[in-house]
């Protein structure tokens, strides 16, 4: 999914959306702005804001046991996330409270970093790494992107490798980016023209306004977009986001696992 929510997807058009979204407990009453359109076959429905298929849990057989079975593992992912442990700091490195929330013009280089604040940036910081590099971003407060403010990736550090642990909300001010999975306890909100390489999870309800989200997951050769099939789950010491067959494909699930090595644990 690039988007999954508990309580509600809004959009003021035109959003474009490059992923499958869905709502689950609530109904697909709770998807608005996006002009539906069922599919033949009622498991799925159709926008023309969204490059991918529309999920609810209303809709038909499996779809109810397979939106469930994402919102669990949505809030599964969440508390692991919440559960790591911060990185230990070095002379070179603090990885607590960094700038007392404060980011803006801030270069973060992996780990798991903690804040007991909101995190604010009202200008751009970056995030800097190799491909395979993995960053948390923790807080018991809130995410707020002021409008204009960029996330920079660089070195190849990739959106797919970046996860947000948020037990506030999310907000994207007008024109901002942000990069990364974002994990987010209540609702988050996407201002005019804002935009996201990477996935929303919330545990509430997402509004949108002209927003452009692209998701962003690990690249696999061969992987088609498969109904209600993103996972994102826990064991033991690891992160893993998956993709599950549906009934009726021969394709074996694919998926890809973040480890404790990879969280610099």
């Amino acid at each position: 999914f690039a988007v999954l929510s508990k309580a509600g997807i809004s959009t003021v058009p035109p959003s474009a959306i490059t992923g499958d979204i869905g709502v689950s407990p609530i109904s697909a009453a709770a998807i608005t702005g996006f002009s539906l359109i069922k599919h033949s076959d009622e498991t799925y429905s159709e926008a023309w804001q969204v490059t991918g298929k529309v999920y609810a849990s209303d809709y038909t057989s499996p779809t109810p046991s397979e939106m469930t079975t994402a919102i669990s593992d949505m809030e599964t992912a969440y508390t692991n996330a919440a559960g790591r442990t911060t990185s230990t700091e070095t002379d070179e490195q603090s990885y607590v409270d960094v700038k007392a929330g404060l980011i803006g013009g801030t270069t973060f280089t992996p780990g798991v970093y903690t804040w007991g604040t909101d995190i604010l940036f009202d200008t751009d910081f970056t995030i800097s790494g190799g491909l395979t590099d993995v960053f948390i971003f923790q807080t018991t407060g809130n995410v707020k992107a002021g409008s204009g403010a960029k996330i920079i990736l660089e070195g190849g550090a990739l959106p797919k490798n970046i996860v947000w642990q948020v037990a506030g909300f999310v907000e994207a001010g007008t024109t901002s980016h942000l990069e990364g999975i974002f994990l987010v306890k209540t609702f988050a909100s996407f201002k005019t023209k804002a935009t996201l390489n990477g996935q929303v999870f919330a545990q509430t309800a997402v509004t949108l306004d002209s927003t452009t989200i692209t998701l962003a997951r690990a690249r696999i050769a061969g992987l088609e977009r498969l109904p209600c099939c993103a996972s994102v789950t826990s064991a033991g010491s690891s992160l893993r986001l998956a993709m599950r067959r549906p009934a009726g494909q021969s394709a074996a699930p694919q998926h890809t696992t973040w480890d404790a090595d990879d969280f610099r644990l």
